[in-house]
């Protein structure tokens, strides 16, 4: 819940905003996990509280530790609804990808997610749990959203969600340190960037729109080109950061053609790219573009004005990369 709505069921029984945030604070920083645990609040209100909510938390139900110490993590709603979450810690850098839907409802063929199916949406609270859940969760430091799922497919439960996240009575984590990542639903964009001040990450692919069709099918409905034309054209807060994501892969869209492109379409904008290694899924015949391939990407962005950054793989062992979550569901 948000401070807003526990106020507004509080407040007819003669309680006020501190104790609202004392409420909430309880759950959301302390993870108490009964409610008749919250400190420094009156009885009457606990035993408001307990005739009407529950805390909200659970537990995953097991997790999965890779050699570079990435942990993944499964996790069961009461609607019975499987997803997976990943702690990724890194020196004093530690950031937890969430998961926004039970699968994905996208279709993008490169994505063992996608290939899971989709079994419904998560609430927030199933989104929060994943962070305040998890045995590392007095360390995190950032969230990406960037799990399974489409956020913009699930966007009021995400909204709130990184409400709760970058609230004072929340979990209080900067929203310059939120991250929202979408193939393309431009609708859900533009709400998301009017409504919130988190960070926003677009998957590309490819700057050529027929190439994208065949990877991407929300290109058919919502090109990137607009896209990119609404994030450029966007009057940005300090430090929020809007992206593009692009994952190379080797003689598929890592050529002289394709920078070329890609520099074209985002030259003289704030929209930085993030280059990452592509992650091959069972006897899939593409392959990750060479070091060698993205460092020269990379240059030849950064020359260009546009700011670009190499990311490293993480977890690819326990299927906690991208696009490899839902690997093991759906298999029992």
């Amino acid at each position: 819940m948000t401070s807003d709505e526990l106020y507004e069921f509080i407040t007819p029984h003669g309680f006020n905003r501190a104790q609202t945030a004392k409420v909430l604070l309880g759950i959301y920083r302390k993870r108490v996990t009964q409610l008749s645990q919250i400190a420094d609040t009156p009885k009457a209100l606990k035993e408001l509280l307990l005739s009407n909510f529950t805390t909200g938390l659970f537990s995953p139900v097991t997790s999965f530790k890779s050699t570079d110490n990435t942990i993944k993590y499964l996790f069961r709603n009461d609607n019975g609804l499987e997803f997976e979450t990943v702690f990724l810690p890194d020196n004093k850098r530690k950031t937890v990808c969430v998961s926004t839907q039970a699968g994905c409802r996208m279709g993008c063929p490169f994505c063992l997610t996608g290939r899971y199916g989709f079994n419904g949406n998560l609430s927030a609270g199933d989104i929060i749990n994943q962070i305040i859940s998890l045995p590392q969760a007095s360390e995190i430091s950032h969230v990406v959203f960037m799990g399974m799922g489409e956020p913009m497919d699930n966007l009021d439960e995400v909204l709130k969600a990184c409400e709760i996240l970058s609230a004072d009575w929340g979990l209080a984590i900067s929203s310059r340190n939120i991250t929202v990542s979408t193939v393309g639903i431009l609708p859900g964009i533009i709400e998301f960037l009017e409504r919130s001040d988190c960070n926003l990450t677009l998957s590309l692919h490819s700057p050529f729109p027929e190439e994208r069709k065949l990877v991407v099918p929300a290109e058919n409905k919502y090109p990137a080109d607009q896209i990119i034309h609404v994030m450029k054209s966007f009057q940005l807060s300090k430090k929020r950061r809007l992206s593009v994501a692009y994952v190379m892969i080797k003689d598929i869209n890592d050529s002289d053609r394709h920078l070329e492109a890609l520099r074209e379409l985002l030259i003289d904008s704030p929209i930085r790219v993030n280059l990452l290694p592509y992650h091959r899924v069972n006897d899939d015949p593409c392959c990750s573009s060479t070091e060698e391939r993205m460092q020269f990407f990379k240059h030849n962005l950064v020359i260009s004005g546009i700011s670009a950054s190499i990311r490293k793989s993480r977890g690819e062992d326990i299927s906690a990369a991208c696009g490899l979550l839902a690997s093991g569901l759906g298999k029992k």
